[in-house]
């Protein structure tokens, strides 16, 4: 990605899908979600940054006036890779009772917007995710329908995740527990 000034980018408005930026970012949660299916998450941590920050606050209902729809500093999960690497050990232990027997997951993500940020390094993503879950134990199965906006920074030639926000869809969260990666 070749920019000769940060004054000609702009940052409001989405990458064109024929861009390469938009494509490899577009490829990269392709291939992320494909991971977190087959539960491959030793290989979807290589993924992340050094400082990545992953995040998924707690909605609220309010009004549309209010300015506001989630709860300050209260999240489901805020996490660093060190409690992201804390939950891929575990669930190699016997202390993953919230995966035995595991789930069956899908992530379909769609509704990739692309985006230039400030820095030449990285690219802001907003997608849509929609979680299929159907574990053994449990008769009916479970969706979660969110909102993400990603930061993708460039390390040599590869995309890693820098930041993830996750804005879930509902304000009651009707699957069992989020012993998911979405």
């Amino acid at each position: 990605m070749n920019r000769s000034t940060r004054d000609e980018i702009d940052t409001s408005r989405p990458i064109s899908y024929l861009e390469q930026a938009h494509q490899q970012a577009a490829q990269w949660l392709t291939e992320e979600a494909y991971l977190l299916d087959k539960q491959r998450y030793s290989e979807w941590l290589q993924r992340m940054t050094d400082d990545v920050r992953y995040k998924m606050p707690v909605r609220i209902t309010t009004a549309r006036a209010a300015g506001f729809d989630t709860l300050a500093g209260m999240s489901h999960f805020d996490e660093d890779l060190f409690s992201l690497r804390k939950r891929v050990a575990r669930f190699d232990t016997e202390h993953a009772w919230t995966e035995d027997p595991p789930s069956r997951l899908r992530h379909f993500v769609t509704n990739v917007l692309t985006f230039h940020t400030t820095r030449t390094d990285e690219l802001r993503v907003e997608s849509s995710v929609l979680v299929f879950r159907s574990r053994g134990d449990v008769n009916e199965s479970a969706l979660l329908s969110a909102g993400r906006t990603d930061l993708l920074r460039f390390v040599g030639d590869d995309l890693k995740l820098a930041r993830r926000d996750i804005e879930v869809d509902e304000s009651v969260l009707r699957m069992q527990n989020l012993g998911i990666f979405l």
